[in-house]
């Protein structure tokens, strides 16, 4: 991860919120999803790159309970959490408006703040976005029950790391994961309580998506075993400018599985 310069802010609640970024021009922040390793730079590593070098500066949070950011135990983990404490730290950052990228969780984040703070966000770029069902709703998806596994616990393992990451990516993708994926997302892992996964809240923002007023890019696997595909629908039913692009054999990480397609679709969606 060479090249990311890192930075760290207290917020409400006493909470420290780690960001890495890098490049210089307009803002892009990426919003990583939820899952056990997570962390901005791991989630997107194939990605900002390409935008650095297309003049745009990139931030990568760890959201709360995430990456090098405060991972507290023995509270609820709801959106309104994830969204007012990331607020919080890019605003310290010297954030004012930006494009905001995010997966699954992230797209949910994204969502949430661009309705909190509709000045603060520019465009959106959402890559199978959550939240915008019931949560009953995704815990029946066959991803999640997939899920299941001993994170938090001692016996957590790097294979089981390797294995939750392959429940991500449609079956064709699973032996292209790097090996520093894993390593790196299993370090963030060990550090996590089960809180953060246990006991997350989240609520249906699909009825509210008509009132982004902003260019929407929705990008979605056809395979997403996750967040279903269906859910594109409230995009284009309800909102004024979107778009959307569906990939086959693509499961639930688009910008992972698609990265080079991802990175140049949503560059030229920037560009205008």
């Amino acid at each position: 991860m060479t090249g990311l310069r890192e930075a760290t802010y207290t917020v409400a609640g006493g909470y420290q919120i780690h960001l890495k970024s890098a490049g210089a021009g307009p803002v892009v922040v990426f919003i990583h999803g939820s899952g056990p390793g997570a962390s901005g730079a791991s989630n997107f590593r194939q990605n900002w790159p390409e935008f650095v070098a297309a003049g745009y500066q990139v931030i990568l949070p760890d959201m709360i309970g995430y990456g090098a950011s405060s991972k507290p135990e023995g509270i609820d983990y709801t959106l309104q959490l994830f969204t007012d404490t990331l607020y919080d730290a890019l605003r310290q950052h010297g954030i004012e408006r930006a494009t905001l990228v995010g997966n699954s969780l992230g797209g949910g984040v994204a969502i949430q703040l661009t309705l909190d703070h509709p000045e603060f966000t520019e465009r959106l770029i959402l890559m199978a976005p959550g939240c915008v069902e019931e949560q009953a709703d995704y815990f029946k998806m066959p991803g999640i029950t997939k899920m299941v596994s001993n994170f938090g616990g001692p016996d957590f393992n790097l294979d089981e790391q390797r294995r939750l990451i392959g429940n991500l990516v449609h079956p064709d993708f699973a032996p292209n994961i790097p090996e520093a994926l894993v390593q790196e997302r299993f370090a963030v892992a060990r550090t996590q309580p089960k809180d953060v996964l246990v006991r997350m809240r989240t609520p249906n923002l699909g009825p509210r998506v008509g009132e982004l007023n902003v260019p929407i890019f929705v990008l979605w696997g056809l395979n997403d075993e996750f967040c279903p595909e269906s859910g594109a629908r409230h995009f284009l039913d309800r909102c004024a400018d979107a778009r959307c692009m569906t990939f086959t054999r693509t499961g639930h990480w688009v910008q992972v599985e698609r990265a080079e397609e991802f990175n140049r679709y949503s560059l030229e969606f920037l560009r205008g």
